[in-house]
């Protein structure tokens, strides 16, 4: 397994940048629920946290245990979500940059750089943020902003489990399985589906 490492934080705070955040998405393929972005921002003595890792890696109580630790140990830490009548409205193209951007706004004050898994941020001036090709694998921040929001997103979709409980959301996390296509065939579309999605083809 590939384990992240503080290395790219570590070349920016040494050419002058203190504020340095990290950023992942959670659910941006789901077919169900919203899109959340975590964001990160580790302090220059930061000691490294044994354990962090790509979220999609790790069991649920692992992510959970780390995500507090995480949270007392940054700097500052920020999570948003962007609803399904909003990615309904715009796609998850754009509502997953909303909520990237609306992350940096929750944070403590606005990052001096941003470090992202895969993406730019639009709107945002390209020179200050760097995407980094499977960043939540390699990347610290980046590792440690995807854990807490896979473990806010996957306490949301058990809620909402418990109100659409015929689709599974609770297993998998409006993602679509087999078993998820083949309850929306039974029940139809919920209102917490993504209709952009074009989802009536498994109706």
């Amino acid at each position: 397994m590939i384990l992240p490492t503080l290395q790219l934080e570590k070349k920016l705070w040494n050419t002058g940048y203190h504020y340095i955040a990290g950023l992942d998405e959670v659910g941006r393929g789901s077919f169900a629920g919203p899109v959340v972005v975590g964001a990160v921002v580790f302090p220059k003595n930061f000691q490294f946290i044994d354990g962090i890792a790509d979220s999609k890696l790790l069991k649920p109580r692992q992510r959970e245990k780390l995500a507090e630790i995480i949270k007392k140990s940054a700097f500052s830490w920020s999570i948003a979500e962007i609803s399904v009548t909003d990615i309904n409205k715009v796609g998850i193209g754009k509502a997953t940059q909303m909520a990237f951007r609306k992350a940096i706004k929750l944070l403590d004050k606005s990052p001096d750089f941003i470090l992202i898994d895969a993406f730019y941020v639009k709107h945002l001036a390209r020179k200050k943020q760097r995407p980094v090709k499977d960043g939540d694998k390699i990347c610290a921040s980046i590792s440690a902003a995807s854990i807490i929001a896979k473990v806010y997103r996957d306490k949301l979709m058990k809620k909402l489990a418990g109100k659409y409980p015929q689709y599974g959301l609770a297993k998998n996390k409006g993602y679509g399985t087999k078993a998820h296509q083949e309850a929306i065939k039974k029940y139809g579309l919920s209102r917490i589906h993504r209709k952009s999605f074009d989802l009536s083809r498994f109706l």
